[in-house]
């Protein structure tokens, strides 16, 4: 009982309105009947909607109850909204795996992101019902809470202060900065290198171990692909440092292949 009473006082911050047609929602099933099933939807305001039984799964459904239970959570396309009539028809079948995976890890943001702003609010002594306030300003202007603390982490608290203002935006940003890494990109590509010495192989590996003394600051690796290609892959934090890293390390591999006797080229891939 005392774990109900825990997951009911969560922060909770949901979107005014409807949602819109060909959207992907996240809700928890809370009836099923013999002719569909009725969704609570997670993120909006006293909202529900209809999945139809020929929308719960691909194919003949004898019993709906084999397919969703009462509680389960559950991915869906809005098929249609009717605002007038307080229609939104769902469907669970029209979502692909990809969609559903993506919608889940989002929405696990978005309760983590809850959770930081009750955290940062409590910090500061902004009120629950500020917060939720807050809240609803956050989503209208960076559509998700995880997005605005994303925008924060990378870009710094001003970017927010006149929207909550300055100690509140202070403390999301001091959380933002703990909790969410900026994402890391990639360059790659590939060397082609040769050398008819009869220690070829030996030189070979000699000029792709120049590439470790220029990987500074980022990430490498080497895969052999097969003679004479030689994959490498530069992840950083930002492509101007990875690109910048490349540079040095394609230099310094050329370089010490064609000075022991060899050839070789390096070719860009796509990221």
């Amino acid at each position: 009982m005392a774990e109900k009473e825990k997951k009911q006082d969560r922060l909770i911050i949901k979107r005014d309105g409807y949602p819109s047609k060909g959207e992907i929602v996240i809700g928890t099933v809370t009836r099923v009947l013999d002719f569909g099933a009725f969704v609570s939807l997670d993120e909006y305001e006293n909202k529900e909607g209809l999945v139809h039984i020929s929308e719960v799964a691909p194919g003949w459904i004898k019993d709906i109850r084999d397919y969703v239970k009462k509680g389960q959570k559950v991915v869906c396309k809005v098929l249609d909204v009717n605002p007038k009539r307080g229609h939104i028809d769902l469907s669970i079948k029209d979502v692909n795996e990809r969609q559903r995976k993506e919608k889940v890890l989002q929405w696990k943001n978005e309760m983590k992101a809850f959770k930081w702003l009750e955290i940062a609010g409590e910090k500061v002594g902004v009120s629950r019902e500020e917060l939720i306030k807050v809240g609803k300003k956050l989503i209208r202007k960076f559509d998700t809470v995880y997005g605005a603390f994303e925008e924060v982490a990378f870009e710094g608290y001003e970017v927010i202060s006149k929207l909550v203002g300055e100690s509140l935006a202070k403390a999301m940003a001091e959380i933002a900065q703990e909790n969410i890494k900026p994402p890391k990109v990639k360059v790659r590509g590939y060397f082609e290198l040769r050398s008819n010495a009869p220690d070829g192989v030996e030189r070979i590996k000699k000029a792709l171990m120049e590439a470790y003394k220029h990987a500074k600051d980022v990430e490498m690796k080497l895969e052999y692909v097969g003679a004479p290609r030689y994959r490498i892959i530069v992840e950083a934090e930002d492509y101007k440092i990875a690109e910048k890293a490349l540079k040095k390390i394609t230099n310094a591999v050329l370089k010490t292949i064609k000075k022991l006797g060899g050839t070789g080229n390096f070719v860009r891939e796509a990221a």
